[in-house]
């Protein structure tokens, strides 16, 4: 079975009214398609963070043009950096006018056997995709229990913190590490009115996968899914933005797989 996207679904004001900042947004994948859909969903401002300076530039514009919100900031910051995660926040938090919604995305994956893998290369995906969630949710936990008004995080995880993959330790490890942060997180933050979930996505085409994993590896992942297709970066956004929106307002600690497989 091979079935073709479904048609774009429409932007129903699940967020209206509240400002979002999204790590590493300024790519061609889920970054950027869930500020989209923030947007669409009624975001009265967005900032929009990443490492590449002119990506993130072409982003902001890319951003307002595409859905006429001329509240759009961006800011540089490498989420391995604390400095970089401290000043992003307090950033966001200025232009904002405090952040209702937290969506953590920066990551980092690589393919190596783990008997090849040297340990910088290891540490570099753990320091970012883990880590780097880790330090933007403290700090973020930190500025929200001051404020006293709740908020929302929002995680991306990935399937592979479930499902076993070669050429994948670090990156699986990395986002079940992400998984067990998420629920741990959201017990701490729970009194104070903040809500912590993440997505955990399977194949989305990506230029990081894309760039990532062989034409043969790709095609084999997408014949294991129900639909045999990967998922499109707007339809992970869309349960980002579910889990972003007062729909889960029950729903904290919870790791959600955007999948058409179960294992």
């Amino acid at each position: 079975m091979n079935l073709k996207a479904p048609d774009y679904v429409e932007g129903h004001g699940l967020i209206t009214g509240r400002s979002v900042l999204i790590t590493a947004a300024a790519g061609a994948g889920i970054g950027f398609a869930a500020a989209t859909r923030a947007a669409e969903e009624g975001a009265r401002a967005i900032v929009l963070s990443d490492i590449h300076e002119g990506r993130l530039e072409k982003a902001v514009e890319q951003l307002k043009s595409d859905t006429g919100l001329e509240a759009v900031h961006g800011k540089l910051a490498n989420v391995a950096s604390e400095d970089d995660v401290r000043a992003l926040i307090d950033h966001a938090e200025d232009v904002l006018g405090g952040t209702d919604i937290l969506i953590n995305n920066a990551g980092l994956g690589t393919s190596k056997l783990l008997v090849e893998m040297e340990d910088d290369e290891w540490h570099k995906v753990i320091d970012v995709t883990l880590n780097g969630t880790m330090r933007m949710t403290r700090y973020m936990m930190r500025v929200m229990q001051a404020r006293g008004k709740g908020g929302v995080i929002v995680n991306n995880a990935s399937v592979l913190g479930w499902r076993a993959q070669k050429e994948q330790a670090h990156y699986a490890a990395a986002k079940a590490g992400v998984m067990a942060l998420t629920r741990c997180a959201a017990l701490e933050a729970a009194e104070f009115d903040v809500r912590i979930n993440a997505v955990a996505p399977s194949i989305v085409l990506h230029p990081m996968l894309r760039k990532s994993a062989s034409e043969e590896l790709l095609a084999e992942l997408e014949s294991k899914e129900a639909y045999g297709r990967a998922a499109e970066a707007w339809e992970v956004a869309n349960v980002m933005l579910f889990l972003a929106s007062d729909y889960s307002s029950y729903m904290t600690g919870e790791v959600v797989s955007v999948s058409s497989q179960r294992s």
